[in-house]
């Protein structure tokens, strides 16, 4: 019997919740992992506000939804085991939570278990423009080994023919980290 990859997949109110659904949709159709969604509730406001997808819709892709107030949830533990956690998007508040500690919610508390257990963290961090503040918090987060800092930035190599094949492209790199393969990303292949 094949162990179940479990991936956290953290959702806050930053802008970019088509990235989250696409990773959602790109875990649910690989039977190897299974995701595990946290939403802040300014996540799902701005569901709201940039889709037409409800909330509903958004947790029926994951395997399993969890309170972001039920602090005593699996990936609160460090025994728990998980493959890792991608925050997508992460907003400035979330990264600032992140880096000094702050674990009031289960979101941030996931995240930190992430950190101390040296597991891959994946933070598609989002805003623009980015204040010193907020350079800084990335900055020190990057300098941790198993966090990546993946904003959502538009790649052109690919040469995308619509808004999906660049959100696809992005959810991909933002699972990467965790070896999941996506079909449709064209890695570059040089000159």
């Amino acid at each position: 019997m094949a162990v179940e990859k479990r991936i956290v997949v953290g959702a806050s109110g930053a802008s970019g919740m088509p990235l989250l659904i696409k990773c959602l949709e790109i875990l649910q159709d690989n039977e190897e992992y299974r995701s595990l969604l946290v939403m802040s509730r300014s996540a799902k406001l701005t569901l709201e506000q940039e889709t037409d997808w409800s909330v509903s819709q958004v947790e029926a892709l994951a395997d399993e939804v969890l309170d972001p107030d039920n602090i005593g949830a699996g990936p609160a533990s460090g025994s728990y085991r998980t493959e890792g956690m991608v925050i997508v998007p992460c907003s400035m508040k979330t990264a600032a939570g992140i880096v000094s500690g702050y674990t009031d919610n289960l979101l941030l508390r996931a995240a930190d278990v992430t950190i101390k257990e040296k597991r891959p963290l994946v933070l598609a961090a989002r805003e623009t423009p980015m204040s010193e503040i907020h350079l800084r918090n990335l900055y020190e987060l990057s300098r941790m080994s198993n966090v990546w800092i993946v904003p959502p930035m538009m790649t052109f190599y690919q040469k995308p023919e619509s808004i999906d094949d660049m959100v696809t492209h992005l959810a991909a790199k933002l699972l990467s980290p965790f070896g999941v393969e996506v079909k449709e990303y064209r890695r570059w292949k040089g000159c």
